[in-house]
């Protein structure tokens, strides 16, 4: 990594970023959140602390060369591999201005949305490949969708208060918020399938015993 410092107009971006996200919804739950647990003592303070959680340059390799945001949302290279870079709209802007090329999907082992009637494009958590400026990113997972201001919420839900694997439901979706830290520092956080439970692999089992009972009954 190579150290870093914000330009002025770096820090307009940011500022702005957290205005607008500070006026949502989520966020603005999330404060209250914040404030119910004694992490911040007002509203007024919830701007400055997702500024040095997300914001903060910090070392990942060398002095202050990284961040939780620039690690998560936009990406890094890292021994000529991408790491990080876990967001769809990042992914999207990217690819639209020619400087990422997607190379596929891996099939998830469960369907949130009902395969009868939707495509897996209409999944909203895949874990994907692609070649970033040059470099490769092997397969990371991402939410589909979900506003930047959802992922912050969430990931910093998971950073101050969950473990490093935290199984959540989020509508229709059974996920796995991965999440680690770096000293007192985020990481990284990132979505994957959950692991299968008990009914899931029972049904799982009988349907291929069902299937094998099928062709075993065809053969004859």
């Amino acid at each position: 990594g190579t150290e870093e410092t914000y330009t002025a107009e770096e820090h307009r971006e940011m500022n702005a970023f957290l205005d607008a996200c500070c006026k949502t919804r989520v966020v603005r739950y999330l404060g209250l959140y914040l404030q119910r647990k004694g992490r911040i003592r007002s509203q007024t303070e919830l701007k400055s602390f997702l500024h040095d959680l997300w914001f903060k340059l910090y070392r990942r390799e060398t002095h202050n060369d990284s961040s939780g945001f620039e690690h998560v949302f936009v990406g890094e290279v890292k021994e000529g591999k991408v790491i990080g870079m876990h967001n769809w709209l990042q992914i999207y802007t990217e690819e639209a201005r020619g400087e990422l090329n997607y190379l596929g999907y891996i099939r998830p082992r469960r369907r949130a949305t009902n395969p009868l009637k939707h495509d897996i494009a209409d999944e909203q958590m895949l874990s994907v490949q692609f070649v970033w400026k040059g470099h490769l990113k092997p397969v990371g997972t991402s939410f589909i969708g979900p506003s930047p201001e959802f992922e912050l919420a969430l990931y910093t839900l998971c950073f101050l208060f969950g473990e490093r694997e935290n199984n959540l439901r989020l509508g229709t979706y059974r996920a796995t918020i991965k999440c680690f830290h770096l000293g007192k520092n985020l990481g990284t956080s990132y979505p994957e399938e959950a692991p299968m439970d008990q009914d899931e692999a029972a049904t799982r089992i009988q349907s291929k015993e069902r299937a094998r009972i099928v062709r075993k009954h065809y053969a004859k």
